[in-house]
């Protein structure tokens, strides 16, 4: 039985030829993005903001749904529940809310009083707002680390235009998950930062698969112009970068269905940040080669005999 190709092979897209529009689209989306950040801000979650942190344990397995109604007619804001362990133990986060410790302390009673007797409350902590600057601080150190060891991979892995061509890409993809948060405010929190940070390194992965074929047709056909060269590349590698990407997002999309409140934000930035980053692996990264031509000679080998081992291609 031959298997089913969703891809045809032998495709010949001009991706290099549409550069022009895809590189309007990346400015446009990069533009709005900064411009709501800059504007709107980020929701940011209990982790950033501070809030409420209870542990309780209920006397059967915790009804979830029943729990979230009660707690959001409270009129308390922000307020999250996340099953952990044993299926009667919830985790209960509250948004800080307006006022001393005295409107803290009427909170967790307001929250009491609604999830009413059969409650057992182990832990009840407050997380103050310096604890979330912390985890910002935190959060954007780790973000930067990551692009920069990104980029010291590829530079070492490949050479200087690749790094740059990459870390383009892979900011464009952080960038446009950050707008998506920005516009629909969402909330914010550390699982969103896991995930855009799932989606640099996923991002990278994919670019890294087009430049090594990228980097090998430049070693192998040194008189094929680099236009012809990359587009070559891109649709050798089409098949895969689809195939792949599609796997991951319907994974993806049963988390953001079955997942629950907990997951949702994790799955619509690692949902986008996948669909994103395909698209700038090969409209963005190795559309920017083009202005900067990586060498062609292979490594530690001169022009001339790379040009009598590479003698009659085209």
């Amino acid at each position: 039985m031959r298997p089913i190709r969703w891809i045809p092979d032998n495709t010949r897209f001009n991706f290099i030829g549409w550069r022009h529009i895809t590189f309007a689209i990346s400015f446009l989306i990069v533009v709005v993005s900064f411009g709501s950040l800059a504007t709107r801000g980020l929701n940011f979650g209990i982790d950033f903001e501070g809030g409420t942190l209870m542990e309780v344990k209920t006397s059967g397995p915790a009804d979830m749904a029943d729990m979230r109604g009660k707690l959001d007619s409270l009129g308390l804001g922000e307020v999250s529940l996340q099953q952990f362990g044993a299926p009667d133990e919830v985790m209960i986060r509250i948004k800080k809310q307006e006022g001393d410790e005295a409107a803290q302390a009427a909170a967790i009673n307001a929250v009491k009083q609604s999830l009413g007797d059969g409650i057992e409350y182990r832990r009840t902590e407050f997380v103050g707002p310096q604890v979330g600057d912390q985890l910002k601080h935190d959060g954007i150190l780790a973000v930067t680390l990551a692009v920069l060891g990104i980029m010291a991979y590829v530079w070492f892995r490949f050479e200087w235009q690749y790094a740059v061509a990459a870390i383009v890409a892979l900011l464009h993809d952080c960038v446009a998950v950050l707008g998506l948060f920005s516009l629909t405010q969402m909330e914010f929190n550390l699982t969103t930062v896991a995930a855009v940070l799932t989606v640099a390194g996923y991002s990278i992965n994919d670019t890294v698969v087009v430049f090594d074929r990228t980097r090998d047709d430049l070693r192998k056909y040194r008189k094929k112009r680099l236009d012809i060269l990359i587009n070559d590349a891109n649709n050798q590698m089409l098949a895969r970068s689809i195939m792949t990407s599609m796997t991951v997002i319907l994974t993806l999309l049963c988390l953001l269905v079955f997942g629950g409140d907990v997951l949702r934000g994790f799955s619509v930035a690692m949902t986008v940040g996948v669909l994103v980053g395909t698209y700038s692996s090969i409209f963005v990264a190795t559309a920017l080669l083009l202005y900067m031509p990586p060498r062609r000679t292979p490594e530690g080998a001169t022009d001339k005999s790379a040009e009598k081992a590479t003698a009659g291609d085209a």
